[in-house]
């Protein structure tokens, strides 16, 4: 899924609504939905940009090291049912 806004353009969007800018009216400019913005603000509100990065930093490297628990789980799956075969 391609993403139309990168983090630092999600922040800088919700730094308007902390300046005090309408909601409504920054959806409209902006070309979002009301539910698209309260969820960045859920998910990056009294961020900065840098934690924003670090968040997608960790955020990388905890699906890598989910890929590489899966597949130390299936490898020991595999040796288990080897090894559990009467020869």
């Amino acid at each position: 899924m391609k993403k139309r806004f990168t983090e630092e353009q999600i922040i800088g969007i919700l730094k308007e609504a902390e300046a005090g800018a309408k909601v409504a009216e920054l959806c409209r400019k902006h070309g979002i939905s009301d539910a698209t913005y309260y969820n960045w603000k859920a998910k990056f509100g009294g961020m900065t940009v840098s934690d924003a990065q670090r968040l997608k930093a960790l955020e990388a490297e905890n699906a890598r090291l989910k890929r590489l628990l899966a597949e130390s789980m299936l490898d020991n799956a595999a040796l288990k049912d080897i090894v559990g075969r009467k020869w």
